[in-house]
């Protein structure tokens, strides 16, 4: 919608009340309205067209004061058919008025309706002692009209309030949704790379005596700090831009060279990894091809942490419908980093599922087996 009509609809209170004055001058329409009173017509003069135009425009503080609306409109509406000026269709602003303070009032509710229900009362006495001869179950039905127009607005309002609640609850569903997306992607990020380096770092105490290999490791080091926080100020880009990778739909090829450099940097750190790729890559969703890197990285710093030194086999297979990622490691043959609170393996079964895969992992023979089949 146009901002400027969108504007211009907020202030609807306005634009009724326009509509319900400018139409009490329109020929053919002026006299369409309500005439409770039934009394012989009286000539308008300037209290008439006072009370006509206070009928009407009132209703154009409706949305700030539908309280004092109400009263005004009442008032405006049963002096004029007490005084038996002319039927007008200002006067179904008093309809309007009785909606929108059922819908819109907020404080002493019960006794808003009950001082409009005791006005009416007065109202149907006071036509009666002017010799009004509209007959009592004129005015009972005319009573439960404006009865039924208060519960609508009551209604209305709950409506509205529970739109409301549900719109809450679906933001603090994306906020939590949002932080586990976080919390997943800092533990990828960070203990991948934290634990590489750990691990690269022990090795070169046991290689203090040979420069070259001291040299390598540390510059291996180096390295995976500067890969860290590359990563890391990609994912914060990420969050600033009020992005999200895991629903971002654009095609991608999985990348197969970020696979092999998590490879590479494995090997660096002193672990055995071998690496095949069977089938064809092709063209997947973002979603997808992060899931496949996560899913190896995450796997490769279980093993250096658990199985330093254990010989690692990372698989890659490409099927008509599917994307099969499998990681083993044979039994540790030193002792690891720690036990871990298997955080990481709980995040990727939860990424797994949101790409509408299949995730396992758990013990096999004399090894650990992690592996993931992706839907592409």
């Amino acid at each position: 919608m146009d901002p400027r009509l969108s504007s211009l609809w907020r202030r609807w209170d306005v634009l009724t009340a326009a509509a319900l004055v400018g139409l009490a001058f329109v020929p053919g329409v002026e006299r369409q309205g309500v005439d409770l009173a039934e009394l012989p017509d009286r000539t308008m003069d300037a209290l008439g067209w006072l009370l006509l135009v206070a009928q009407g425009a009132t209703v154009a503080m409706l949305r700030r004061w539908p309280a004092v609306c109400l009263a005004v409109v009442g008032s405006a509406f049963g002096a004029y058919q007490l005084l038996g000026y002319p039927t007008t269709f200002a006067a179904l602003g008093l309809l309007v008025s009785v909606v929108g303070a059922g819908a819109l009032v907020r404080r002493h509710r019960r006794v808003t309706a009950a001082c409009a229900a005791g006005g009416y009362v007065l109202l149907c006495f006071a036509l009666t002692w002017v010799g009004s001869p509209t007959r009592l179950l004129d005015h009972v039905v005319f009573g439960l009209l404006l009865t039924s127009l208060w519960v609508v607005g009551v209604w209305l309002r709950s409506r509205a309030r529970a739109q409301q609640h549900r719109s809450a609850e679906a933001a603090l569903a994306a906020v939590e949704a949002e932080r586990r997306r976080i919390a997943r992607e800092l533990h990828d990020v960070i203990t991948h790379h934290v634990t590489a380096m750990v691990v690269q770092a022990e090795a070169a105490q046991y290689a203090a005596n040979d420069s070259e290999r001291t040299r390598t490791t540390l510059t291996t080091i180096g390295e995976t700090g500067r890969a860290a926080l590359t990563d890391l100020r990609g994912l914060l880009g990420a969050l600033d831009a009020a992005t999200d990778s895991l629903s971002d739909d654009s095609p991608r090829t999985p990348a197969i060279a970020d696979v092999e450099e998590l490879v590479q940097r494995a090997r660096a750190g002193g672990q055995p990894v071998e690496f095949t790729r069977e089938g064809q890559p092709r063209t997947v969703d973002a979603a997808s091809a992060l899931a496949v890197i996560r899913v190896v990285q995450e796997a490769l710093t279980n093993a250096i942490k658990h199985a330093y030194g254990a010989a690692t086999l990372v698989r890659i297979r490409y099927d008509e419908k599917e994307i099969d990622v499998t990681v083993r490691t044979d039994m540790a043959t030193t002792t690891g980093l720690g036990n871990g609170g298997e955080h990481g393996l709980i995040g990727l079964r939860e990424r797994i599922a949101l790409v509408g895969g299949q995730f396992e992992a758990g013990s096999v023979g004399t090894g650990f087996l992690v592996r993931a089949r992706i839907d592409a």
